[in-house]
């Protein structure tokens, strides 16, 4: 312990982080907060309130308001970004990067655990370290963000915090084709093989049935305005089928969420 307090996170035996260290939290976060309560309330796990007298109010409505701006960000974002892609595509790469398990990384990036308010119990069961905690403390912040300065503050920190995941995503625009055959190489070490097996249309209109097909078994179909374009999608529902099939655990192997689908043309 150093004259200035405790160095680094503490495991106590009751309430962990009772006095969170608001100002460096601030530097991380890049706002300086007007209000300065709403960001403790935000570290403020219900655990640590259920075990004070009078206990303060935790920090769920928060969560539940980041939640929302969160999402609304990333949305907003990817419209603007991805003209290129429908509804689903957005929808998936939306649903990754807003999942509990990217938030709970960013999270621990900037070091949330070491300032959240937790109760005896969870201090015990370690639950700074918990992908459920970080991600609903982690929201709470938006929230927090968002009420102090607005939806500019809150846009800020969002788009700096999935900065590197977007640029990933971004960086290695891998198509499902590609995917799917890194997985089929990866387990036998074989290429899947595609076969059209319906093209019909007049030649300006044209729209193709492909097959995508392994060690003999079909695994997915797709249907486009070119081969191309059918063949991602065969690929794609391939990639769902062997997902199901080995319960990837899509943290721990190949990020199939961080893949976009090619533009549809030939």
């Amino acid at each position: 312990m150093s004259a200035n307090g405790p160095v680094g996170p503490q495991v106590e035996s009751g309430p962990r982080g009772a006095d969170p260290d608001l100002e460096l939290l601030q530097e991380l976060v890049g706002h300086r907060f007007s209000e300065p309560s709403l960001l403790e309330l935000a570290l403020t796990h219900e655990s640590y309130a259920n075990e004070r007298e009078r206990g303060p109010e935790n920090n769920e409505r928060l969560e539940f308001l980041g939640d929302a701006v969160l999402g609304l960000v990333v949305c907003s974002y990817l419209y603007d970004r991805h003209p290129e892609l429908s509804e689903g595509p957005l929808a998936q790469i939306k649903a990754h990067l807003v999942s509990t398990a990217c938030l709970a990384r960013q999270a621990r990036k900037l070091g949330l655990g070491e300032h959240i308010l937790l109760g005896r119990g969870e201090t015990l069961a370690h639950g700074e370290g918990r992908k459920n905690i970080l991600a609903d403390t982690l929201e709470a912040l938006i929230g927090a963000l968002y009420l102090d300065g607005g939806m500019p503050a809150a846009r800020r920190f969002v788009l700096d915090l999935l900065r590197d995941a977007m640029d990933r995503m971004e960086g290695s625009q891998k198509d499902f084709k590609s995917l799917l055959q890194e997985q089929t190489q990866r387990l036998h070490k074989s290429l899947p093989d595609y076969e059209v097996l319906r093209e019909e249309g007049p030649p300006h209109e044209r729209v193709f049935l492909v097959q995508v097909g392994y060690r003999g078994e079909p695994l997915g179909q797709g249907q486009g305005r070119s081969k191309r374009a059918a063949s991602q999608k065969a690929a794609r529902e391939a990639l769902d089928l062997l997902r199901r099939r080995a319960g990837f655990d899509l943290d721990m192997q190949i990020l199939l969420e961080e893949a976009a689908p090619a533009a549809e043309t030939s």
